[in-house]
């Protein structure tokens, strides 16, 4: 409707349609005897009046239709991060592997990604493997080294020989055929017989030494725990999984009996050797800490309770000396993490859980530094709910992170002094820079607080105190990578056996997730080292001078050769 500022231009007919328009949306009906009776002055002044509160209503309506509106987007963006998060891809980058396995199942994308030369040779697959060149003495001995190689002859029997060289021969080279077999896990029965000797005269009675018991009146031994512990917690196989395995391959082995050989061989060794990890943990200045939910059955709490896993683990900045301990706790109170690091002074990455920010405040010992994948990925999500209509803003703050990710990244392998120096120099302007900007969004407007951009700019300003901390201190990184990446094992794992049964059950796999994603961080076979330990450790059981625990470290140079993984990291 278009109105006029004078209706004396106005058709009798129009005037009175436009007048009866503007009365009957304000809900006042006038009679054609009332209307006769006013005069054309009085006429166009009430419909001036009517037409002003129509105007006002209207812009009343369209400032509610407009909120409405961003309540609307604001769930319908709420609705595809969801969608997003649960169908889309998961990553902030895109590869044409990725895709692929979206599309098709692994081992047809892994085909497709590269469809020549997938044949491995020997020395690829056998970590040390050296084909063998002219026979030398020695030779064969030296290549093979510390490698679990079989080798097997086939030859010509002489007979046959000579009725094809009756003149004689001479054997040339071998021609070599490399192959792979594969043995399922097996169980050897060892029956083991200890003597026992009596003198001739007297009673005196002597025994022969008998391997040491690490759980006694038990078939357990160091190598099948180990097994168990390896199947369990680097490959995920849960228990029944296991059973059903061992079965099929003509063993009994009920998983009860399983459980409780490792909650009994962790509770009585391992713990020992995860508190001498803790110590050397709480000793260094920078740190990860991160968690992840956990269901327990019997925690003494309601069906449906969530538990927490903990995990803490060292910073590469400022050692080679990986450490990862995991510790199950019932709540995600920050009273657990103030406790398990007390003792350590320096710098925690962690996310922006406000229970990690209470340790800051409450502790003199410890200030908490955030992770910055964190905020960029709140923007990434915008950006993947719809790549054509993301904001310019939004655009501009990821590619300035990435930008300073990618910058802080070169700085890694300086020294301590030079990164500082370098980060002070070039990576601190391009923080304030970026801080401005989403400053100068806000101020301005342009950035609606409750969009899911706005909800991204603001968790930037306020964990601004928390992000900047890795620009006055070199041990300190911008991620916090590394806990996330060691936590991942345990959320695997968690798809595979759901719950746990009992607080037991989830402090023994604390401990064994922990010994197992410290072997792997120095590149260590878990197996191997679970074996390892726990032999040591049960020959030592009666020790009070623990200071044999040293020499278990993963970093120990007193480890055996086997327990070394060849492969690079």
């Amino acid at each position: 409707m278009v109105f006029y500022q004078d209706l004396r231009h106005f058709r009798p007919l129009e005037m009175l349609f436009s007048m009866w328009f503007i009365i009957a949306m304000n809900e006042e009906i006038y009679t054609r005897e009332q209307l006769n009776g006013l005069s054309k002055d009085e006429i166009i002044s009430l419909f001036l009046d009517e037409k002003n509160k129509a105007s006002k209503k209207i812009s009343e309506l369209e400032n509610q239709l407009e909120q409405k509106d961003l309540e609307l987007m604001y769930v319908q963006s709420k609705l595809d991060v969801q969608l997003q998060q649960r169908f889309g891809r998961s990553t902030e980058t895109s590869s044409t592997i990725s895709q692929l396995r979206m599309d098709f199942n692994e081992a047809e994308a892994v085909l497709a990604e590269n469809p020549v030369n997938v044949e491995p040779t020997a020395d690829e697959v056998v970590q040390g493997y050296k084909r063998r060149g002219k026979k030398q003495k020695g030779k064969r001995a030296e290549d093979l080294k510390g490698i679990e190689t079989e080798i097997v002859n086939i030859e010509i029997p002489d007979d046959k020989l000579e009725a094809l060289f009756p003149d004689g021969w001479k054997r040339l080279p071998d021609t070599i055929v490399n192959k792979l077999e594969y043995i399922p896990a097996k169980i050897v029965h060892k029956e083991i017989h200890v003597a026992v000797y009596r003198a001739v005269k007297g009673r005196k009675i002597v025994r022969a030494d008998r391997p040491v018991d690490i759980l006694k009146k038990s078939l357990a031994t160091p190598s099948l725990v180990a097994g168990l512990m390896n199947y369990k917690y680097v490959n995920g196989m849960p228990l029944y999984r296991m059973e059903q395995e061992f079965k099929r391959n003509g063993y009994k082995l009920e998983r009860q009996v399983m459980c409780s050989w490792i909650i009994r061989c962790t509770e009585r060794y391992l713990s020992l050797f995860c508190d001498r990890l803790k110590a050397e943990l709480i000793l260094y200045h920078s740190l990860h800490i991160d968690e992840t939910p956990v269901g327990v059955n019997k925690d003494g709490r309601p069906a449906g309770s969530k538990s927490e896993m903990f995990v803490y683990t060292s910073e590469p900045l400022e050692t080679d000396h990986a450490i990862v301990l995991y510790e199950y706790q019932k709540t995600r109170n920050s009273e657990h993490p103030l406790e398990f690091l007390k003792g350590f002074h320096g710098v925690a990455t962690t996310d922006a859980f406000s229970g990690y920010h209470t340790l800051d405040k409450i502790s003199d010992d410890i200030e908490i530094a955030n992770c910055w994948v964190h905020a960029r990925r709140k923007l990434s999500d915008v950006i993947k709910i719809n790549p054509k209509a993301s904001s310019t803003e939004t655009n501009k703050v990821y590619d300035m992170i990435t930008s300073i990710m990618h910058e802080d990244k070169k700085l890694h392998d300086l020294d301590q002094e030079t990164r500082l120096k370098k980060r002070q120099e070039e990576i601190t302007p391009k923080v304030d820079e970026l801080f401005a900007y989403v400053h100068s969004l806000y101020e301005s407007g342009k950035v609606l607080p409750k969009s899911k951009t706005g909800e991204a700019m603001h968790y930037l300003l306020n964990q601004e105190k928390y992000l900047r901390v890795f620009l006055s201190d070199p041990l300190v990184p911008m991620t916090n990578n590394e806990a996330e990446q060691k936590i991942r094992p345990f959320v695997i794992g968690r798809k595979n056996w759901v719950m746990i049964d009992t607080i037991a059950g989830a402090e023994a796999s604390a401990i064994c997730y922990s010994i197992a994603e410290t072997a792997k961080a120095n590149n260590l076979k878990p197996f191997e080292y679970f074996k390892y330990l726990l032999e040591d450790i049960a020959a030592h059981q009666e020790d009070t001078d623990l200071e044999f625990l040293d020499h278990l470290l993963p970093w120990s140079e007193d480890l055996p050769d086997e327990i070394k993984n060849k492969s690079s990291k």
